[in-house]
C-alpha cells in the first residue's frame, strides 16, 4: 500500500471538474448497495445513470450498460437518492415532481444534476485524482438519523430562480419555496484497498466542509484522493402551495420518513459504472463542466437518448397520485385516491 501511496502523490496533478444532467431512469423501491436482492427495498428511490441497474448488482457496471441516462455516454454508474413527498392535512401522500437544474440542456426528464469536483464550485483542483474502480460503492447520511449527520447533505428553499443555490440549509425550509434543492456531497478520500464496507462509508472519508468548499487533506487511514461526487435534486414543491400554511409547519418528507422529521434522514447512493478509463481520463485532464463534453476528452450525447433510456419495473405498486400512505408504508395503498 506504501509504493501504491507513493505513487499517487508522485503523479502529475489534474485539474478537471465535472458537472451534467442525468435523467431519471426509473423510481422504484430498489437499493442494491444497502439492500441486494431485497424487491422490494424498505423505501421508494429515484434513480439515475446506466441500464445495467437491478436489485443486485456487482462486478464492472460499465462494462453491460447498453444505454444511461446521463449526458457523457460512457457514464453506465447509477446514482439514487430517497424520493420527496407532499403530506396532506388528511393524511394522504402524493410524490412531488422533479424538474431541471437551469444550468442544464432543456427537456431532460427529471433527474439531477451530479457533479465530480477537485476544489470547489467555480474552479478546477490542483491534485492528483484517482478514479473509482469497477465494483465501487458508497453511501452519504443515513435514513435513521434524527440529528444533524454531516456536512454536505443540505436543503435549499428555491425562490422564482430555480437557479438558486444560497443560503444551504440542514433541514426542510420553513417557509414556502418555488421547489426545493436536495444537495448531497459524498466524501472524497478512499482508503485505496475497500470497494464497499459493511456500513457503506467507512472506507471513504469526509474531509469536505460546507458544500462545494475545498476539502482539507486526506488522513493517512484514507490516502487516496478521488473526485468528490455531488449530487442536487430539485423538488417542484411549489404546485403543492394552495393545500398548506407556513404556520402549520412544512408538509414536505422523504420517502424513508413516517415521522415527518425536519429531513435529517437525507441520503445518497452511488455505483460507480464509468467504462473503461474514461473517468480517469477526465479526472486527468484540464477540462471544467461543458466543455469537457464532445470527446474533450469525454463522450456526449443529446437530451432525447438520454431520455429514452429506461429499465423494467421490477417493483408492481402505485407510486403516482394520491395515496394513503408512502410505498413500504403500511396502508399503503395500490390505487389512486382523489382529494
Amino acid at each position: 500500500m506504501k509504493t501504491l501511496s507513493l505513487a499517487f502523490a508522485l503523479a502529475a496533478p489534474a485539474q478537471a471538474a465535472l458537472r451534467f444532467g442525468c435523467s431519471t431512469l426509473t423510481i422504484q423501491r430498489l437499493d442494491p448497495v444497502v439492500e441486494p436482492g431485497n424487491v422490494p427495498s424498505a423505501h421508494l428511490h429515484q434513480i439515475v445513470g446506466g441500464n445495467a441497474f437491478n436489485a443486485s448488482m456487482d462486478g464492472d457496471v460499465g462494462e453491460r450498460g447498453a444505454c444511461t441516462t446521463c449526458t457523457f455516454s460512457e457514464d453506465f454508474s447509477n446514482y439514487w437518492t430517497a424520493v420527496m413527498f407532499f403530506k396532506h392535512k388528511n393524511g394522504s401522500y402524493h410524490k412531488v415532481d422533479i424538474v431541471q437544474n437551469t444550468a442544464l440542456p432543456n427537456g431532460i426528464n427529471g433527474g439531477m444534476t451530479v457533479y465530480y469536483t477537485q476544489q470547489d464550485f467555480s474552479s478546477n483542483g490542483k491534485q492528483k485524482i484517482t478514479a473509482f474502480k469497477p465494483g465501487f460503492r458508497m453511501v452519504v447520511g443515513s435514513p435513521t438519523s434524527t440529528k444533524r449527520y454531516g456536512n454536505g447533505l443540505k436543503f435549499v428553499c428555491l425562490k422564482g430562480n430555480k437557479g438558486t443555490r444560497f443560503p444551504e440549509l440542514d433541514v426542510f425550509p420553513a417557509e414556502k419555496c418555488n421547489g426545493i434543492m436536495t444537495v448531497h456531497h459524498f466524501p472524497a478520500c478512499w482508503d485505496g484497498k475497500n470497494l464497499d464496507s459493511p456500513d457503506h462509508q467507512s472506507h471513504m472519508y469526509n474531509t469536505v466542509k460546507e458544500a462545494f468548499q475545498n476539502g482539507g487533506p486526506c488522513p493517512s487511514s484514507h490516502p487516496v484522493r478521488v473526485a468528490q461526487v455531488a449530487y442536487e435534486t430539485l423538488w417542484d414543491t411549489g404546485k403543492f402551495d394552495g393545500m398548506w400554511d407556513a404556520k402549520d409547519g412544512n408538509p414536505f418528507v422523504l420517502s424513508y420518513d413516517t415521522a415527518g422529521s425536519p429531513g435529517y434522514g437525507t441520503h445518497a447512493d452511488y455505483l460507480f459504472g464509468w467504462k473503461g478509463d474514461s473517468l480517469q481520463r477526465a479526472m486527468d485532464s484540464s477540462c471544467m463542466f461543458n466543455a469537457c463534453e464532445n470527446g474533450r476528452p469525454l463522450k456526449s450525447q443529446a437530451v432525447s437518448p438520454m431520455n429514452k433510456c429506461t429499465v423494467n419495473k421490477m417493483v408492481n405498486e402505485q407510486i403516482d397520485g394520491w395515496l394513503d400512505a408512502m410505498p413500504g408504508q403500511k396502508g399503503h395503498a395500490m390505487k389512486h385516491r382523489k382529494q
